[in-house]
This record gives C-alpha cells, sequence and structure tokens, in this order.
C-alpha cells in the first residue's frame, strides 16, 4: 500500500490534468442542449476506466447514458458509484472565470480547483478512478472485484435510474456500494450513515371565484392567505415539534454511541447559524443542534404565494392562496402516511366556501444504514490513518435518494464517503474542490480498497 500512495503523490500533477480534462466538459444534464456533451463525458469515462484495465461500456437510457464497469471476480464484491452530470451554470454574471475552463487557484486557505463539477461530483469520482490507477500502476491488477457505476442524470431528477438499477440488479448487486457525493465534519473525514427522506406538497387554496374588493368584500368574503397562515401556523407547536398525527412514527431515538461521538465533534451552533446572520436554533427544543439537522425530522415552509405582489399597494382579498411545504423524514417514517396526514389536517382546517387542491413534488423515504456491518470499521479506521484524525460517523441533513435505492432495490449497504467542504459552493457560481480533498481523498480510497479488498 505505502507504493501506491507513493505513486499516487509522484502522479499527482498527471491526474490534475484528466480532472481538468473532465471538467471541461459542459456535462449539464437538465438542459436538452447539452445532451452531446453528456454522451462525451460517458465516452470519456469509458475510455480512462478501459485505459487502467476495467471492462466498461455506456449503457443507454432514456436520457443520458450511464457508465458501468467491471473488474475481478474473487473476494468481497465493492461497488461505487458517482455521477459525471453537473448542474447548470446560471448566473454566469456571477462566476469570476467561466465555469468550464477550470484553474488551480491560490486562496487565503490553500489551492482549490475552481470549476463547475470540482466538487459535485467530478472531482469526487476521479479520487476513486486515480485510486485505481495508481493501484494498477504499480501491481499489475485491480484491486478485489470492483463495479464502477456512474450516473448522469443525477441533477436532473434521476429519470432513469431506478428502471435501470431494476433492469440490472443482478450485475450491480454486491457486498457494499460506496457513494462519494458527500463531505467532511470540517476537517474530520467522516462516513455518513444517516440521510434524511423527502416529501414534497403545494396546497392551492380557493375560495371566491375572482380577486375581489377588500372594501366592498372585505370582513364578508372568506380570504383564502388567511386560512393558509392558520394552516401553516399549527403545524408547529410552542415547543418546535410538528403536530400532524402519527408524523413521529418510525423516528427513531439516537444510540448512546452515536450522540457521545456527536458530542465529540464540538459543534458550535453559534458559529453555523452566524454565517448566516442567526443565532439560535429553532428547531425542537429538547434536542440538540445536530439531533436537528441530522436525525430528527423536519417540516418547512419553502414558499408562499398569493394577491397582490407587485410595486405599490393594491387593496385586494386574494381568490388564490398557495404554499410550497417540505417534510424531510427520518428513521422508517413512511412518505405516503406523511402525504395523507397533512393532506387529512389542510382539509380539517378548511371553512366552508374554500377548496383545496394538492400537487406532489418529491417522495422518497429516509436512509439509515447499520454499521454493525464491519466493513464500515474497516473503512473508518482507514480514512483516520490517513487524515491523522479519527473519523466520525455522522447524518447529513439533505437527502441523497441513491443510498435508499442500495439498500431497497440491490438489498446493498450503502457506505457513503466524501472529501467536500461546506464552503465548496455546489450548485452556485465559483465551486470548487480543494486540493487537499482532491489528493488525500486518492489516498484515503486506497487505504479502503487495501481494508475492503
Amino acid at each position: 500500500m505505502d507504493e501506491v500512495l507513493a505513486r499516487v503523490d509522484a502522479q499527482l500533477p498527471d491526474s490534475l490534468d484528466r480532472l481538468m480534462e473532465l471538467l471541461r466538459i459542459p456535462s449539464i444534464s437538465t438542459d436538452p442542449a447539452f445532451a452531446g456533451d453528456c454522451n462525451r463525458a460517458a465516452d470519456w469515462l469509458v475510455d480512462e476506466l478501459t485505459a487502467i484495465g476495467f471492462e466498461a461500456s455506456k449503457r443507454p437510457t432514456p436520457k443520458h447514458p450511464m457508465v458501468v464497469a467491471h473488474s475481478g471476480s474473487s473476494g468481497p464484491h465493492v461497488l461505487f458509484y458517482g455521477h459525471y452530470d453537473v448542474q447548470p451554470v446560471d448566473p454566469l454574471n456571477l462566476w469570476d472565470r467561466d465555469p468550464f475552463d477550470p484553474q488551480l487557484e491560490d486562496t487565503p486557505a490553500g489551492k482549490v480547483i475552481r470549476g463547475r463539477g470540482s466538487a459535485d461530483d467530478k472531482g469526487q469520482l476521479m479520487t476513486f478512478v486515480e485510486a485505481c490507477r495508481a493501484w494498477k500502476a504499480v501491481t499489475g491488477t485491480l484491486p478485489g472485484r470492483l463495479t464502477i457505476f456512474f450516473e448522469g442524470e443525477e441533477e436532473s431528477g434521476s429519470p432513469s435510474l431506478v428502471p435501470f438499477m431494476k433492469e440490472n440488479t443482478e450485475e450491480l448487486k454486491a457486498d457494499i456500494a460506496l457513494i462519494c457525493d458527500t463531505g467532511m465534519f470540517g476537517d474530520t473525514p467522516a462516513i455518513v450513515t444517516q440521510l434524511r427522506g423527502l416529501v414534497g406538497q403545494e396546497v392551492i387554496l380557493t375560495g371566491a371565484d375572482k380577486d375581489l374588493h377588500s372594501g366592498s368584500f372585505g370582513g364578508i368574503a372568506i380570504n383564502p392567505i388567511r386560512v393558509l397562515a392558520g394552516i401553516i401556523a399549527g403545524l408547529h407547536d410552542e415547543n418546535g415539534r410538528i403536530t400532524l398525527p402519527g408524523f413521529y412514527d418510525g423516528v427513531p431515538e439516537l444510540s448512546d454511541e452515536m450522540r457521545a461521538q456527536w458530542q465529540r465533534l464540538a459543534f458550535d451552533s453559534a458559529d453555523f447559524l452566524g454565517q448566516v446572520g442567526l443565532s439560535v436554533p429553532a428547531g425542537e427544543t429538547d434536542r440538540t443542534p445536530l439531533e436537528m439537522i441530522w436525525s430528527r425530522p423536519t417540516c418547512e415552509v419553502n414558499g408562499i404565494s398569493g394577491g397582490y405582489e407587485g410595486a405599490g399597494f393594491k387593496t385586494v382579498l386574494p381568490s388564490k392562496a398557495s404554499a410550497k411545504i417540505s417534510f424531510r423524514l427520518v428513521g422508517t417514517q413512511d412518505p405516503a402516511k406523511i402525504v395523507e396526514a397533512f393532506q387529512d389536517y389542510v382539509r380539517s382546517r378548511l371553512p366552508a366556501d374554500v377548496k383545496v387542491e394538492f400537487k406532489d413534488h418529491s417522495n422518497s423515504p429516509a436512509s439509515q444504514v447499520q454499521i454493525s456491518n464491519p466493513a464500515f470499521e474497516k473503512a473508518r479506521r482507514a480514512l483516520s490513518d490517513e487524515w491523522e484524525i479519527p473519523a466520525a460517523y455522522i447524518g447529513a441533513g439533505g437527502s441523497i435518494p441513491i443510498a435508499g435505492y442500495f439498500q431497497n432495490i440491490l438489498q446493498t449497504d450503502p457506505m457513503l464517503i466524501g472529501f467536500g467542504k461546506d464552503d465548496d459552493q455546489i450548485h452556485s457560481p465559483n465551486e470548487k474542490y480543494d486540493l487537499e480533498s482532491y489528493h488525500k481523498g486518492i489516498r484515503s480510497w486506497v487505504r479502503i480498497l487495501s481494508a475492503l479488498t
């Protein structure tokens, strides 16, 4: 392993050149104008994987292709997942340079790789590819039994992902699935073991059949905005708990072991909130800040609309009012039951003359893995050795549906290990990936592959 790590260090300039080449391909999956570039990125990856000894192929889907590659036939089967597509770059005027002309930049915090996709997810997936390349260069073979699975639609909702996984279950099923689309906890390497699920609901209330003059009809006619405001206000109690009946069914308590580990992370909620101009945690009053963002479910209003919203003032009594509301789920909360409970709650609060319409926007369960699988502790020790900091098992506030798909479709435990930082500005202008994250990310995968295979 020491020889492989030395190879990683010696070949870092060449490795960076390859990453820059991939970053120059504008593989924006959500915009049909870039479909050719998505195909070009897939072809580039197939060529690179083939060159280092994988049997790699580009697989068609109704939209953008998948890349699947295999090596080895014995030992534990390890699958690695990443995505080669990227977010759109708008607003372009907020970028300091061409987003698809990546460069290595000096910053006060150190060198960074600047460009769209550098952190999400091309830089991350290339850490694994380059670890395999170094391994092959030193030993003449690739480690163990590996499958690589790269998607081209992650940033546009993954419409082809589930059908593809179901059609190719036997080929993709593995002993462990590695996902490199997450980050570290500050400077602490981490394995994400809990991901929240997501339910998105849009509720539209209609009163009168047209907007009304508030002088003529105010007081006698129902105002949908007032009704909507009452519905939203009733979703939480004075302690921050969500009031929907049965909402907390399936919400687990944090284990003593995990609580102790999270406490050792010394998370500073005042600093975390202070970075965005806030100061006081606003979740359930009997929970710690890390529980609020990692292991507890939420209900948030993402947008409200109704009435006159233009410049100046208009004395209107609106016909319609709407809100977009999201629920982050944990444990075994059932998305379908959350939707049912929410819609029943809204209907129970409707007065006469107000009609309701619902629109579904997302529906995915939470993902939680059991660290009793020995592979998790092996990987944690390998990360700790590389970063010389004890690696931690952490949660993540966001939702990564692929982790649940690996569990539910492939019956494979997902292990989420990434090297991104909170300030990488993914999905935003001037996205970057720390050179240290890239370099030590490659070295980390070398150690993890040695431990797992």
